[in-house]
């Protein structure tokens, strides 16, 4: 779906398909250089990172194993809760691995910093942090992120993995959500 299709929805588009694309071959490139000996597990949070997971995965030039955590701060909100919830678990053991979080977005990073804890209590090597999106002005703590896609100011965004009420996640574009949209 494109961002034409539903622009009554939308008050902007942040970022289209080919600079997200474009974007993710940098970050890739840096995560290369950074990882020379072996590959990092890869653990994509569901459900919003599925895009950015499958395209930062095929982008880079080594084979990383993969693996997914469904998390929730949110709720059907626009704000997350900051109570972290798991809801589906990893399959991998991360016992002395080096692991690479994989994010849609950062808005609070609550939720991030507490992954990031959790992981590292069960014996991660190291964990570092890559996101598509991050919102500076929104930061709750002062968690390290990596690997940046894009820093975007305090807005409602939606589209490549991102929703509001589980719609518009299959959207190609990153875009505002218009306020009409969620403010009934």
């Amino acid at each position: 779906m494109r961002a034409g299709d539903v622009q009554a929805d939308l008050s902007k588009v942040l970022y289209t398909e080919q600079q997200l694309r474009a974007r993710i071959a940098e970050v890739a490139r840096q995560i290369e250089a950074d990882y020379t000996a072996e590959p990092p597990l890869l653990v994509g949070v569901l459900k919003g990172a599925v895009m950015i997971m499958a395209d930062l995965s095929r982008e880079l030039k080594f084979m990383p194993e993969m693996d997914w955590m469904a998390v929730s701060s949110y709720g059907a909100g626009t704000k997350s809760s900051g109570v972290v919830k798991i809801l589906k678990d990893l399959d991998t053991d991360v016992m002395g691995r080096d692991v690479l979080i994989v994010e849609d977005i950062i808005d609070s990073g609550l939720t991030l910093s507490w992954l990031k804890e959790n992981l590292l209590t069960r014996g991660a090597k190291s964990v570092k942090i890559c996101t598509m999106l991050r919102k500076p002005e929104a930061l709750k703590t002062d968690i390290s992120v990596e690997y940046i896609g894009y820093d975007i100011p305090s807005e409602f965004v939606v589209g490549y993995g991102l929703d509001y009420a589980e719609k518009y996640r299959n959207l190609r574009d990153i875009a505002v959500l218009a306020p009409h949209v969620y403010e009934n």
